[in-house]
């Protein structure tokens, strides 16, 4: 490094949360390789040593011990004339726990600068875990360059990068842990846009890739000259070490043009989050291989297809499960999508089975007519055999309701609900319908499934059907997908009032309805798998909505709140309440 060139390796990479030396050995892993290839630091994602987020895990005491005690170690390894390390850790001090980013360098611990802005929104809780560090200022690395280090948040708004500008920052660099949703890389960069705009800096983004609970980290890092032009763009779902070169010209750091990687969008995106999801949350468990019934129908054939992108035919298994309402079509689409995918393939008759609860409870029901307890038994049948495979096996199994059925509570307690993941747990069914034509003309980056028709046409055009019945179909109960989806995507990701949606064109009754379907299924809701995030409000942490719930929107018009009954409000400036 000289005081007009050095370079910045970023790492884009999957830690494991809890695995503090496993994630010490990443690092390792990184500067190793970083130092080949001549860079002066190298930088990896937000809480990177703990993973993230950790969520209470990070209020441990000795889970603080561990953390320092390996950010420690790794600062006595830099005392070898190699690369620098900027690293994320929780830094105890004080009394008070900080979301940290420590430079490692010289055999020490050079400076350590804290998150200030702290998310409490949608699935982010840190202002619970973490306490909010003073405005920063730059630190300097290797008495060559000024270094800004906003994290992740402190970007979202422009307090903390005009004040590192301001106190003699030159570059910003921010690690971040960003959960992939749609389209949340225009946000980013409409973001970082705006923060090379308001302090004149370049800016590095650098995001954590891989999956963690329910989050996907879509990494998709970047660079940004302080001319707002791309200089580097990283790949979305992959890791990668990438090698930056920055010169100071007229006083000023740019960083060379490098390689600008093509990125997922849209459909593309959501469907690798769903692989990624899948993959890290099998592999960071450590089950050897997944099971799924497969029925012949949509929503099993994209769960199958993305568990063999995820993981290799060789670790998945289908079970075909039929009972005397199974049709010979959907036994023929089954063993047709198997074989596409190239996985193994178990039938499983349950028609006995099921005739033999039917005859346990014969006398109990006696004088009832057959319903959905009835149709249910199906259900819980087939999910009572999948979980003696799961557990004789070892094999985790994979649930495969929609976020629409799942929404209206279309779905069987301990039936088909059961399993340990969901991988599309927040996609819609309109959403399936579109991802499963898309696998068929394409599979993402590092899929081991095969190319080309994975998901017969016939099973992409057959009417839904959960088949518990004769003749039965989706839309014998709901809406159709295309009508119930509008609606609760209203309900769901925008909170619309009933009245706003009936205005927009939906049927009143049927909003109502849908309305009323939403809320009573919570309890169904807070029991099913966790699943990959995709939309900005899944069915879980981003939407906590009570099960004891007596409050229904009749549809009413939007109330004009009567402020001639106010008598007084809250003011700033210490002025008391006047109720």
């Amino acid at each position: 490094m000289t005081a007009t060139s050095f370079r910045l390796a970023l790492a884009q990479s999957n830690p494991t949360v809890g695995d503090v030396a496993g994630n010490a050995d990443r690092v390792r892993a990184f500067r190793r390789r970083a130092e080949e290839a001549g860079a002066d630091l190298v930088m990896v994602p937000e809480l990177f040593l703990c993973g993230y987020p950790p969520e209470d895990l990070v209020l441990k005491p000795a889970f603080q011990d561990a953390c320092r005690k390996a950010c420690e170690a790794l600062a006595r390894e830099t005392g070898d004339g190699g690369p620098a390390v900027l690293l994320g850790l929780p830094w105890a001090e004080g009394g008070k726990l900080y979301n940290a980013c420590a430079l490692l360098d010289g055999g020490v611990i050079q400076a350590v600068r804290f998150k200030v802005a702290l998310p409490d929104y949608g699935v982010f809780d840190e202002a619970r875990l973490f306490s909010s560090g003073p405005l920063p200022g730059p630190v300097l690395f290797r008495d060559a360059v000024r270094l800004g280090l906003p994290i992740c948040e402190d970007i979202w708004s422009e307090e903390v990068a005009e004040c590192l500008a301001e106190t003699g920052a030159e570059i910003l660099l921010s690690p971040n842990g960003s959960p992939f949703r749609r389209g949340v890389s225009d946000e980013r960069m409409n973001v970082a846009v705006a923060r090379v705009v308001e302090t004149g800096l370049p800016l590095v983004y650098l995001n954590q890739v891989g999956g963690q609970d329910e989050l996907v980290f879509d990494g998709a890092s970047f660079v940004l000259d302080a001319n707002r032009n791309l200089t580097q763009q990283l790949p979305a779902f992959r890791e990668a070490l990438v090698m930056t070169d920055w010169l100071r010209e007229a006083g000023r750091w740019r960083c060379l043009p490098g390689e600008i990687a093509a990125i997922e969008t849209g459909d593309e995106a959501d469907y690798a989050a769903c692989v990624l999801g899948l993959r890290d949350y099998v592999g960071k468990t450590g089950f050897p291989g997944v099971v799924l019934g497969l029925s012949g129908g949509i929503d099993s054939a994209l769960c199958a297809a993305i568990a063999v992108d995820a993981l290799g035919a060789d670790r998945v298994t289908c079970v075909m499960m039929p009972s005397r309402f199974t049709a010979p079509q959907s036994l023929a689409d089954a063993q047709a999508c198997a074989q596409a995918l190239g996985v193994r393939y178990e039938t499983i008759p349950i028609a006995g089975t099921v005739e033999a609860y039917r005859s346990a409870l014969a006398g109990l029901f006696a004088g009832r007519a057959p319903g959905v307890t009835q149709e249910n038994l199906q259900s819980r049948t087939r999910g009572t055999l999948l979980m003696a495979l799961s557990n004789t096996f070892g094999w985790m199994l994979v649930t495969t309701g929609n976020k629409s059925e799942m929404s209206c509570g279309y779905a069987t307690l301990y039936g088909d609900m059961n399993g340990g993941f969901n991988p599309i747990k927040d996609l819609y069914k309109t959403d399936v319908f579109r991802l499963a034509a898309l696998r068929n003309r394409w599979k993402p980056d590092g899929a081991r499934g095969p190319d080309g028709i994975v998901i017969p046409e016939a099973i992409l055009i057959r009417p839904p059907s959960a088949e518990l019945r004769e003749d039965q179909t989706d839309q014998d109960s709901l809406p159709p997908y295309e009508v119930l989806d509008a609606i609760l995507i209203s309900l769901i990701e925008r909170e619309e009032r009933v009245a706003d949606i009936i205005a927009a064109g939906h049927d009143r009754d049927t909003v109502l309805a849908v309305e009323r379907l939403l809320h009573r299924a919570e309890y169904k809701r807070r029991q099913a798998a966790p699943g990959v995030k995709i939309t900005r409000r899944n069915l879980g942490r981003d939407r906590r909505y009570p099960i004891v719930n007596a409050f229904s929107d009749t549809g009413e018009a939007a109330h004009a709140p009567d402020l001639g009954l106010v008598r007084g409000v809250g003011r700033a400036g210490g002025e008391s309440f006047d109720f």
